[in-house]
């Protein structure tokens, strides 16, 4: 009997890296091969293959991909029928929605989308242009860019729709943003007909559970520590936790530890406090998946 394996689909290009790592804290390593879209993985019923995030939704829904992950962006980009497994809320440097953004140089006199009339715009997300101009109701050239998108406004287009994060492309090449086309996030999506076949779904939702486990655990952090027992009611109200924190005895009489999982932004401002309520060996330590 032939053995089922999973086809998944990770995006190649600028968020190959981030995705890998993700996958490696929720317990996947992904190594790299001779054949660079083909890499290995330590699963036995997964295969990976790289894509690029524009084609992935075309990909999963004709079925050539089981599953894979790629931008809400080229799912509408694509009109493509997939089943929108999780958002996975990450990015090339941050962990936060991407924006496609309408950006025309600093001296230009495009102040607003009605200044478009009659003007040529170059991207990649053309079909999802097109719409904002539609809906502005706009009259535009919307020509697709094959890269280096932010060079080509003066010289060969009035204005361009380009991807970012941070801004900090777009000011290099001294464009400034006029407005917000689509805001994006990365998802998990899959093959109707796999999503149909128990195994396969099984399959895909356990890994879209450890990967939502992992991004979680970016923002947290674990604390144990040691408390009197007397003190344990202020230091309670005092830290946050996911759930109670758990709290027990120790063989030392009048003693007690306490273990918690916080967001990590807050932890500079917590342990202090902890120390002045009297808790001794406080350990911080990083999470790899948290499992809601």
């Amino acid at each position: 009997m032939k053995k089922s394996v999973l086809r998944l689909g990770i995006p190649k290009g600028s968020l190959e890296e981030s995705t890998k790592n993700l996958f490696k804290k929720a317990g996947f390593s992904i190594g790299n091969s001779s054949r660079s879209y083909f890499p290995s993985i330590d699963d036995e019923d997964i295969e990976v293959l790289l894509i690029r995030a524009q084609e992935m939704a075309r990909y999963v829904e004709e079925g050539v991909l089981d599953a894979g992950l790629t931008g809400q962006d080229w799912i509408q980009e694509n009109a493509a029928s997939v089943v929108e497994v999780s958002e996975l809320v990450y990015g090339k440097q941050r962990r936060c929605p991407v924006r496609w953004v309408l950006a025309v140089p600093e001296n230009s006199s495009i102040y607003s989308v009605k200044d478009l009339q009659g003007k040529r715009i170059a991207t990649e997300l053309v079909n999802a242009t097109k719409r904002y101009l539609k809906k502005n109701h706009v009259k535009a050239e919307v020509e697709f860019s094959w890269g280096a998108t932010e060079v080509k406004a003066p010289a060969l287009v009035d204005a361009i729709v380009e991807l970012t994060e941070t801004g900090s492309s777009l000011r290099a090449n001294n464009l400034r943003i006029v407005d917000t086309i689509v805001e994006s996030t990365t998802k998990f999506i899959a093959n109707r007909s796999s999503w149909k076949n128990p195994w396969k779904k099984k399959k895909i939702k356990n890994i879209a559970l450890l990967l939502n486990g992992a991004l979680k655990a970016e923002e947290k952090v674990g604390l144990k520590m040691n408390v009197r027992k007397k003190d344990v009611p202020k230091l309670l109200k005092l830290i946050p936790a996911l759930k109670k924190p758990t709290v027990s005895e120790l063989t030392e009489k009048n003693w007690c530890a306490i273990e918690i999982v916080i967001d990590e932004n807050i932890v500079r401002e917590i342990i202090p406090q902890l120390k002045d309520f009297g808790a001794q060996g406080i350990v911080e330590y990083p999470l790899n998946k948290v499992i809601c």
